[in-house]
């Protein structure tokens, strides 16, 4: 069993929000920043991987939130399009791409539907593992938690054993996205190890 293995299991048997929130998008003005990560695929053919796209968000109190799923098999049109519409939802601030195998072709997509959109491109240099180290030392502390159950995306992070030929198209998005919010920009104020309960039971 795998840090996140622990960890999730353990958050389950608590309940990460009321029954009585509809509305996700209803949490992002009570965050400070929002990001989109972004694990592309460049082909979308039956056995081409899947895109990772997931939404997360960092409080005031920087504890992060992993907000939507939104990954899938998808055309490169197809998924420019859901990531930038879900930009707009959600306000976000960015949208982060790993650009290992799409290269230029990642942010011309994005762009060529959003000119605007603030983007970040970023390239895997380091194996999953290391790159997924810290992200797993912040689920340890309590600093990052899930607003819904979201099975495939858990599913992998319970399975990654660092290995490669995993499926690991979310969990590279995931790490992208709370990597550049709480790893690549850390605040200057003191972080607290706990959520503010009034953010975390939204």
């Amino acid at each position: 069993m795998n840090t996140y293995q622990k960890l999730i299991t353990q958050h389950h048997n608590r309940p990460s929000i009321p029954p009585t929130i509809e509305d996700p998008l209803s949490v992002k003005d009570r965050l400070e920043r929002i990001v989109i990560g972004v694990d592309p695929a460049i082909t979308s053919g039956e056995k081409s991987n899947e895109t990772g796209i997931i939404v997360a968000g960092l409080s005031f109190q920087g504890v992060g939130y992993v907000l939507e799923d939104l990954s899938g098999h998808y055309a490169p049109s197809v998924w420019a399009t859901r990531v930038i519409n879900a930009y707009g939802a959600w306000k976000a601030d960015r949208v982060v791409a790993e650009v290992n195998q799409g290269g230029d072709l990642v942010e011309a997509m994005l762009r060529s539907i959003d000119k605007n959109v603030s983007y970040r491109g970023v390239r895997a240099t380091r194996g999953k593992r290391l790159r997924a180290e810290p992200i797993a030392a912040l689920y340890e502390q309590e600093r990052v938690f899930h607003l819904s159950y979201f099975e495939d995306l858990e599913r992998q992070l319970c399975a990654f054993d660092g290995s490669t030929g995993a499926e690991t198209d979310r969990l590279d998005a995931l790490v992208w996205a709370l990597t550049d919010l709480m790893i690549d920009s850390v605040p200057l104020k003191k972080v607290q190890k706990k959520p503010d309960p009034q953010v975390w039971r939204i």
